[in-house]
């Protein structure tokens, strides 16, 4: 049994890491606003739009190409409100509840170089802490188009 993850977070807690560090500003301020807690994550979803720069040309491609189906799972989650966004990013804030290096099982951590979303340097940090990882960084990549 193994785990994998691509383009993920690290915990928010992590010691040495300059965790909004690499993000677009409004993922930033997105996940911010989640620290702040529920209220202030609903309220910043209230006045949040799209932001093209979170993606790099790469993913943009990505989006227009091989994943061009994307947008028909998004475009209806996201119709009936914002809600598992703001759940998703509240659980990103939330102490992960065991130490990382405790993980015992092969973990593959695969990223882009690029991602401005979830910046590399999480899958980094964890890949330095976790005995049995293994860490694939794509440098030309981004959040979408490392998959």
């Amino acid at each position: 049994v193994g785990v994998a993850t691509a383009a993920g977070l690290a915990p928010y807690d992590a010691d040495g890491l300059d965790w909004f560090a690499g993000m677009v500003p409004s993922s930033a301020a997105s996940l911010r606003a989640a620290a702040e807690g529920r209220a202030a994550k609903e309220a910043y979803e209230a006045g949040a739009g799209y932001d093209p720069e979170m993606f790099t040309g790469a993913d943009h491609d990505a989006l227009a190409g091989t994943w061009s189906w994307f947008d028909q799972v998004v475009g209806p989650a996201l119709e009936a409100g914002p809600d598992g966004l703001i759940t998703d990013d509240l659980a990103y804030v939330t102490p992960w509840g065991f130490d990382p290096a405790r993980i015992a099982a092969p973990l593959l951590l695969l990223h882009g170089g690029q991602d401005r979303i979830a910046p590399a340097a999480h899958s980094r940090w964890l890949a330095d802490r976790c005995p049995t990882a293994e860490l694939r960084e794509r440098p030309g990549d981004g959040h979408i188009s490392v998959l």
